[in-house]
């Protein structure tokens, strides 16, 4: 019974909460509808010259003619006296409503709207704006909260009002630093508003965000007379869909409305933000401020049309230092409009914007290098200068400083002298007066704070061995008074030497007297050191470039004495023999190229052309030991697959692992017959009448590849008149085609049969289109 009991006094006790709070809501109601009818009251009385009791006959009896409620007509009156932000929403309403069925819907927005500036005007606090905004105007479009942020003098947003956000949520947000880019900074920096339909996909930090993670966010700057004051930041529930133009003029109507509210003074001097109360300067303290200022300045204060909008900006103060661009003086600037004593300053440099974005949002800005122009007798006029934007209250504080070519060519000069390590200098040779910049002190080793050296004592501080030379240059500019220069070694304190080089000029006065020297010193001592570095380098490559030379002589006179490159024919029975010897035409590449042509003892004749990887002396002295090596394995009688297996051997054991090919043949003149084996060669090639033809490709590694390898052996039948071509790869070989094309053309070339084996070897050579610049061996046998 005790717990029945307790229920129903808790259900009755929220009932009695729930009933207190509409009766409250419906009072003030009732209170912010009375507050709007009192005034159209008040305009009926001013606009009739009537009394009050008249003025409320009058609304009772239009209210009776036009079948409307009291309330709305109210709104009505006060929507075409007033001729605001409001009435013009409400207006632009009516015309998109006429003759529908939601006409009576605008009605009602109307005086949500007029209901809400009620509030507003009767608020105490920022609190009760952002409350009455929720209640009368954005609940029934289907907004839960609302924020109102102040934007602070240092940039930060301020939650100056919120309403439908958790107590702590609130606290949370309580100040917002300027880096921080929430739905309502991108709004103040863009200074448009903003419409994002869904907080999960925008992804941006804001108030409420973990109560309506999916829910939709409008944020508008809340301006006016083109200074930004504040924030207006709406939530949905829900994500949001494409509002109308209507619904988008009320919400920068209710911004605009905020933007009153937080101009206004009481609530202004209310507000905290994270570093105190909110201050507003006073002009007179800014005027003090600049005037203590080392740069040019100039105070500035919006200049707004009849109807309130922000259309220039007048001069208000310009301190002691500023210099006009255009030479006038600061009388006639002062007090002018920017854009009438500067047009070009809405051009390409887009100045007055950045001033118009600068007191719009407070947000200072800085540039380096602006290029300003200025009007002179309508000549643009150009300028550069570093600008500096900052809002302080209502004004805004421009500096700029215009460059000063003499100045920035003295840093330019500066920095040239410092890079190069170049020092400057004059001594007066009348009082004795020295002057040194700071780089040839440095040169020198010294501080500042020592004393310069005289030109007479430079032979005290240079190298023994360079007073020669330094007195050559004394003598020239002191005594024959002429430019001089002079390289030297100088001795710094500590045992340290540095290589200089001086350079100086005598300046004379008008009876041809010495007066002053002056010139310049250069640190010359990593030039001297690379000079140094590259002279032994050049000693270095030319010992190695005649070593070189050397080494390809000697082994162009091997080559030559093992295989010259014409030799006389060989005698055989039936058998015409020639070769030829082709070396490369750059002696670096001489080659490994090698052939052969000799009669065994066993009236066979051994013939081959091989090729050595490499060049130099190594593959000349390689080739050497396998053409030996060949010969003598020739005489055991071994035909020539058993020959190039040894001769693999010999290549793979007995030369330092060399790898070559090679293509071997014995002709047995009696059987006019050719046995035959290659080692990773191309094929000889047989011509028979008018046909030409390479021999097929018969199975065989090149030389020295791996330690045993088998290769195959061929045998073809000769006839009279045949030719038989063994050549190395330089005859065939191009960088722009594959070897199948070369050997077409080898092949095409080959065909037209000369009288003598001797000319058809050198039309060989003649017309071979090889471009490896390799060495080159051919050997020609033609059966008789």
């Amino acid at each position: 019974m005790t717990d029945v009991a307790s229920t129903s006094m808790v259900g009755r006790l929220a009932a009695t909460v729930d009933r207190l709070r509409r009766e409250v809501q419906a009072a003030q109601a009732e209170a912010d509808g009375r507050a709007l009818i009192e005034l159209a009251k008040g305009i009926l009385i001013e606009r009739l010259g009537c009394g009050p009791a008249q003025a409320a006959r009058q609304l009772t009896e239009l209210t009776e003619q036009g079948n409307v409620g009291m309330l709305e007509l109210a709104v009505d009156v006060i929507n075409q006296a007033a001729r605001d932000r409001l009435s013009e929403v409400t207006r632009t309403f009516l015309a998109a409503t006429t003759g529908s069925d939601d006409a009576q819907g605008t009605s009602s927005s109307a005086v949500r709207l007029r209901e809400a500036e009620s509030g507003v005007l009767a608020a105490d606090d920022t609190q009760s704006v952002a409350d009455s905004l929720l209640q009368h105007a954005l609940a029934p479009l289907g907004a839960v909260a609302v924020a109102i942020w102040a934007v602070g003098a240092d940039g930060c947003l301020t939650l100056a009002g919120s309403a439908g956000f958790s107590v702590a949520e609130a606290e949370r947000w309580r100040s917002v630093p300027p880096g921080v880019a929430t739905v309502a900074r991108r709004a103040l920096s863009g200074r448009t508003t903003q419409w994002t339909a869904s907080l999960a996909e925008a992804g941006q930090p804001t108030i409420g965000r973990t109560h309506f993670p999916y829910g939709g966010r409008v944020a508008a700057p809340a301006g006016v007379g083109g200074r930004i004051h504040g924030v207006l930041e709406i939530a949905w529930p829900s994500p949001l869909e494409r509002q109308s133009p209507q619904v988008v003029r009320q919400v920068e109507a209710l911004a605009e409305l905020c933007a009153h509210t937080l101009e206004s003074g009481p609530l202004l001097s209310e507000r905290q933000s994270a570093n105190g109360p909110y201050v507003t300067p006073g002009v007179a303290e800014l005027i003090d401020l600049i005037d203590g200022l080392h740069d040019p300045a100039l105070l500035l204060e919006p200049h707004l049309d009849d109807g309130g909008q922000l259309v220039d900006f007048r001069i208000r103060h310009v301190n002691s230092r500023f210099l006009d661009p255009a030479g006038r003086p600061r009388g006639v600037v002062n007090g002018a409009l920017l854009l009438e004593a500067y047009p070009l300053a809405a051009g390409e440099s887009e100045l007055f914007q950045h001033i118009e974005r600068v007191y719009a949002t407070g947000e200072p800005f800085r540039a380096h290098r602006m290029d300003l122009t200025a009007l002179v007798d309508q000549v643009p006029l150009p300028s550069v200068a570093d600008i500096s934007l900052s809002r302080h209250g209502d004004s805004v504080l421009l500096l700029w400083r215009i460059e000063d070519e003499a100045a920035r060519l003295a840093s330019l000069l500066q920095h040239a002298q410092r890079l190069g390590r170049i020092g400057g200098f004059e001594e007066n040779l009348l009082t004795g007066e020295i002057t040194w910049n700071g780089t040839l002190f440095s040169l020198y080793g010294r501080s500042a704070s020592d004393t310069p050296v005289p030109l007479e004592d430079l032979p005290a501080h240079a190298h023994p061995d360079d007073a020669v030379a330094i007195g050559r240059f004394l003598r020239t500019l002191l005594h024959h008074r002429r430019p001089a220069t002079a390289a030297f070694r100088l001795q710094r304190p500590g045992g340290v030497t540095r290589h200089l080089r001086v350079v100086a000029e005598p300046v004379l006065d008008a009876e041809n007297r010495l007066l002053v020297v002056r010139g310049a010193c250069q640190d010359i001592s990593a030039q001297h050191w690379t000079e140094v570095a590259l002279a032994a380098t050049r000693d270095q490559l030319a010992h190695s470039e005649q070593q070189a030379h050397e080494r390809n002589r000697l082994t162009l006179q091997l080559q030559h004495a093992i295989m010259p490159p014409a030799q006389a024919p060989l005698q055989a029975p039936g058998l015409q023999v020639a070769v030829r010897y082709r070396p490369a035409e750059t002696e670096q590449l001489v080659g490994g190229d090698w052939y052969d042509a000799v009669v065994l003892p066993s009236r066979r004749v051994l013939l081959c052309v091989g090729d050595v990887a490499g060049h130099g002396i190594e593959a000349a002295t390689s080739m050497v030991v396998l053409r030996n090596a060949l010969r003598g394995l020739a005489v055991t009688g071994a035909g020539p697959g058993q020959l190039l297996s040894w001769l693999n051997i010999v290549a793979h054991h007995l030369t330092g692992s060399i790898t070559a090919t090679a293509v071997c043949g014995l002709y047995d003149p009696a059987r006019r017959t050719l046995r035959w084996a290659r080692a990773g060669h191309l094929p000889p090639v047989l011509v028979r009448d008018t046909e030409a033809n390479p021999l097929p490709l018969l199975k065989g590694i090149l030389l020295g590849a791996v330690p045993e390898a088998t290769y195959e052996e061929g045998e073809i039948q000769l006839a009279v008149e045949d030719t038989l071509l063994m050549y190395t790869d330089g005859l065939v070989e191009r960088r722009d085609r594959s070897v199948e094309e070369s050997m077409a053309q080898l092949l095409t070339s080959a065909r037209t049969v000369r009288s003598t084996l001797d000319h058809q070897l050198d039309r060989l050579l003649t017309y071979s289109r090889s471009d490896t610049d390799d060495d080159t061996c051919i050997v020609g046998i033609r059966v008789s």
